[in-house]
């Protein structure tokens, strides 16, 4: 059961499978929960004041049921007491904001497997519909919108409802992700519960991040601020008098420097392709996904590839795309996208007319330990995801920590980076979530903005065209027109303020001096996003918790 996690779902069999591997893992945590709550307890009554069970995402829902079941029918507690315990004990935090990436499963799926469960997810649906009922008699169309089980043939069980239900928390992970929440997705549920609502924003470990990952780094900041600050990230805001220290620029320059030969060697040695560490490394990394936008750099890279073709003169600093991530099993989508990056990847490189002012490279098999050799190489971190769409991110939080300058949209996390590092030290482009809807609603046709856009047309004519598919004329005239015709995720919409934020960085990577200090700042101002932050604040503010002072010798 157990031998792939996250198998594929769009099969029966694979939604099974799925469900055994949420059961099989809640279910032993739960049990395991109260056998050793009972080692030191008279009864599961106290359950909630000795134990928080935090549900990331929705896969651990099935925990739901299953304390119930362990409470009603194994420890014969009453509905009422059990259900008590079981809203005071656990919390749930939500990780995105995509409608049909919220999990929903067949009830004639549990039916089959987990028929008890099934029943205590029923009456858990029926007593909240009537608290439903209750607070907004006569709106039956907010019920429906608001149930548990979603009503046909078969049913739906919607299981972000069902965590929202039966917690006494609900947090997004970011700023902007929480308010999306309660504005939005699970706005009928706000207007119920209010007080369960709140952020938590995401973090990162420094020690892996930057001690581990940048050693380098780490020991520039040590030898600037002293030991310490690897568990009071804060702590960082001390390098900032070091923006006027030129030696200590040129140190922290050096690092990078030596941090991206490290990539370079990888890259020649895992692809093939050499590129020039003293190129700008423009680096996307993360899970494939159409609003995360690869495609968005990739419309960009042909850009800039046509330009170099067309103006032999030209002299924009030099400049090296790196991709690395892996898509779902069955996202043809994405993966369509990672075949389009490698071809166009092999016409760039080989072409001499760039003159070495254009390289690209898709690392493969992205994993933490590759990331770990990625982030502290990286000149520009690219957050790019149709605004509205990215709950938090944490990659946006690794580069900046390690001195890479983020060009993104205004989502998830970016909006507190910006509010770290300052308007003039991050390149923001594109249309913001509320604007986004605004352009949908309003009858957005890409056709006619790609019509109306010159450097669009040529770009999109390029990719239709055997430019980048010589052995196969038209091979990429599906990704064109999904673009033309539906273009869901407002690239063509986004592109020529993308243009235009690529040309601010370009002008900032120019002025050597410039860009070290707006990497430097970046780092020195990444204290907030670190983990140990936000473990507090689910601590003090969900959990309940006190910290326990640990001698560290």
């Amino acid at each position: 059961i157990t031998t792939f996690l996250y198998p594929a779902d769009d099969t029966r069999e694979g939604k099974l499978l799925r469900i055994k591997q949420q059961f099989l893992l809640s279910s032993a945590t739960l049990q395991d929960v109260v056998r050793r709550h009972l080692a030191r307890s008279a009864s599961l009554d106290d359950l909630p004041e000795r134990c928080k069970i935090q549900l990331n995402d929705t896969h651990p829902a099935l925990a739901i049921p299953e304390l119930m079941r362990l409470l009603v029918d194994v420890h014969q507690y009453e509905w009422e007491p059990a259900w008590e315990i079981t809203q005071r004990t656990f919390a749930y935090t939500n990780h995105t904001l995509l409608p049909e990436a919220l999990e929903t499963w067949n009830d004639d799926l549990l039916a089959e497997l987990l028929p008890r469960h099934l029943q205590l997810i029923e009456e858990i649906d029926r007593r909240f519909q009537e608290d439903v009922r209750a607070a907004f008699p006569g709106d039956g169309e907010r019920l429906r919108r608001m149930a548990v089980i979603e009503p046909g043939h078969p049913g739906r069980i919607r299981m972000a409802h069902l965590c929202v239900v039966s917690g006494t928390s609900v947090n997004g992970v970011a700023a902007l992700h929480s308010e999306l929440l309660r504005t939005g997705l699970l706005k009928d549920f706000y207007e119920l519960y209010p007080k369960r609502f709140n952020n938590k924003t995401n973090g990162i470990t420094p020690r892996r991040w930057l001690k581990q990952a940048n050693p380098g780094l780490a020991q520039l900041v040590t030898d600037r601020i002293g030991p310490g600050w690897e568990r009071d990230l804060d702590r960082l805001r001390e390098l900032e008098p070091a923006l006027e220290d030129e030696a200590f620029l040129a140190a922290f320059r050096n690092v990078k420097l030596q941090n991206k030969r490290t990539l370079a060697e990888r890259i020649e040695s895992l692809t093939g392709v050499t590129v020039d560490p003293d190129s700008m490394f423009d680096v996307q990394i993360k899970r494939f996904h159409e609003y995360k936008r690869q495609l968005l750099l990739v419309l960009w890279i042909v850009h800039r590839y046509l330009e170099l073709i067309e103006d032999p003169n030209a002299t924009p600093p030099a400049r090296t795309v790196i991709f690395a991530g892996k898509a779902a099993a069955t996202y043809a989508a994405a993966k369509r996208v990672i075949e389009l990056i490698h071809s166009v990847g092999a016409v760039v490189n080989a072409d001499p007319r760039v003159r070495g002012l254009l390289k690209v490279a898709f690392i493969p098999n992205y994993r933490v330990s590759v990331a770990e050799v990625i982030v502290p190489a990286a000149d520009v971190s690219e957050q790019i995801s149709t605004a509205g769409y990215e709950a938090s991110g944490t990659g946006n939080m690794k580069l900046a920590l390690n001195g890479a300058v983020t060009l993104g949209t205004l989502d998830g996390a970016n909006v507190e980076i910006k509010e770290e590092v300052g308007d003039e030290n991050i390149v923001i482009f594109g249309l913001e979530a509320h604007e986004v809807e605004e352009v949908r609603q309003g009858g957005y046709d890409p056709r006619v903005r790609a019509e109306a856009d010159p450097k669009l047309s040529a770009v999109l004519a390029a990719l239709s065209g055997d430019t980048f598919s010589p052995q196969e004329p038209g091979h990429f005239e599906g990704v064109v027109n999904d673009l033309l015709t539906w273009d869901t995720y407002m690239l063509l919409a986004d592109f020529p303020a993308y243009c235009e934020g690529q040309a601010r960085i370009d002008a900032l990577y120019a002025d050597r001096d410039a860009w070290t200090r707006t990497a430097l700042l970046n780092t020195a101002r990444s204290g907030k996003f670190s983990s140990d932050r936000t473990i507090r604040d689910y601590a003090r503010e969900i959990w309940n918790l006190d910290p326990v002072p640990v001698p560290i010798a």
